[in-house]
């Protein structure tokens, strides 16, 4: 056997033909369709009663 044979199983190979930036792409729009939405942001715009502590 030669040493440029494989010995074992073979190595894994990447597909043809698909672009690191198109995996990536792919990668990013998994992550956003697969996360809930964020819950809405406190309103903070109205004023609050202050509150006494009880004496």
């Amino acid at each position: 056997m030669s040493a440029t044979e494989s010995k074992g199983q073979p190595l894994p190979f990447a597909v043809a033909g698909v672009s690191m930036r198109d995996l990536l792409a792919a990668g990013e729009a998994a992550a956003l369709i697969s996360t809930p939405p964020r819950a809405p942001e406190p309103d903070f715009s109205e004023p609050v009663e202050d509150h006494r502590e009880a004496a």
